[in-house]
């Protein structure tokens, strides 16, 4: 296990020690090494100062042979999966932290749990975590994927929650065919434990990294509609309400000026230095896109005041 960024040698050295990081930080400060994975974030022009260079922020997971058996990435930096979700990617499993949020649910040979996985069930900005529904089955019974005929109920799974919170489509896992001669169909189902995953994140609205929080937890609603069905009958239909209560969490940023006073973690890691010096890198190599970005941040604080001033009015 490794990072790898362009920050320079004695900023990842610094950091590493003062957060007890207890893997290899990699310095790539001309992104050399991000290019040739292809990540280098194309989005960003050679001349806006700081964040040319940047890489597309993710993960590779590969097994023992070096093999990718998974990868995460997005589209912006403040998107990012949660520690848990890599671990998973690499078992092969979910695993499930006992002190987190959970409710449970079910009846009749089959016992419904949700729970909040990652980030010791908080929801922080940017940061996925997963509204994890799991099935427990007795032995003899199956639940129904999609698509089955008409008559029949596929397992749904739907996840909503306040405003600020965004949903992502449900993670299922493979089904396997089991076949009704009767009908002359195969159709697709689940037996002993099934996990479906939920993936959700916080943005700004509910959880922002610029101001503290207007609240500590929130309600996560999950709803369940499924049908167990044995070789021989299938049980009544089932639809269950589950209610989460969710703790709100800050987010950690550098300890420099600008992020200081937010209400967020500030790190053990003092970053004025590191960017001073990657202030004059990229002063050195671009000054003019130093100027635009200079210009640009005055245009964006000027604006975000006329809005302010518009609300107070």
């Amino acid at each position: 296990m490794y990072a790898i960024s362009y920050d320079d040698q004695r900023a990842l050295g610094e950091f590493a020690h003062k957060q007890g990081i207890p893997y290899p930080l990699l310095s790539d400060v001309d992104s050399t090494v991000i290019r040739r994975f292809g990540i280098l974030n194309d989005a960003i022009e050679p001349g806006d100062a700081f964040l040319y260079g940047i890489p597309y922020p993710g993960v590779f997971v590969t097994d023992e042979r070096g093999v990718v058996v998974a990868k995460f990435f997005h589209d912006s930096y403040k998107k990012r999966d949660s520690p848990e979700l890599l671990l998973d990617a690499a078992l092969g499993r979910v695993v499930l932290d006992e002190d987190v949020p959970r409710v449970g649910g079910g009846e009749d040979g089959v016992r419904v749990l949700a729970a909040v996985h990652g980030g010791k069930g908080t929801l922080r900005q940017g940061i996925r975590r997963e509204i994890v529904v799991r099935f427990e089955l007795a032995d003899g019974l199956h639940l129904y994927g999609e698509p089955v005929p008409e008559g029949m109920v596929p397992t749904h799974v739907e996840v909503s929650g306040p405003d600020g919170l965004v949903v992502e489509p449900p993670i299922v896992p493979p089904t396997r065919p089991l076949r009704l001669e009767s009908l002359g169909v195969d159709l697709p189902v689940w037996s002993g434990t099934v996990d479906i995953r939920v993936p959700v994140y916080a943005t700004g609205e509910l959880a922002s990294e610029v101001r503290p929080l207007d609240r500590h937890q929130v309600e996560v609603i999950v709803e369940v509609r499924y049908q167990a069905c044995d070789d021989d009958r299938c049980l009544l239909p089932r639809s269950e309400r589950l209610s989460l209560e969710v703790p709100l969490d800050v987010v950690d940023v550098p300890r420099i000026g600008v992020h200081a006073g937010h209400g967020q973690r500030e790190g053990l890691y003092d970053a004025t230095g590191h960017f001073l010096r990657l202030l004059a890198r990229k002063v050195g190599r671009h000054p003019l896109g130093f100027l635009r970005f200079v210009a640009r941040s005055i245009r964006l604080e000027l604006a975000a005041r006329r809005r302010r001033g518009d609300r107070s009015d």
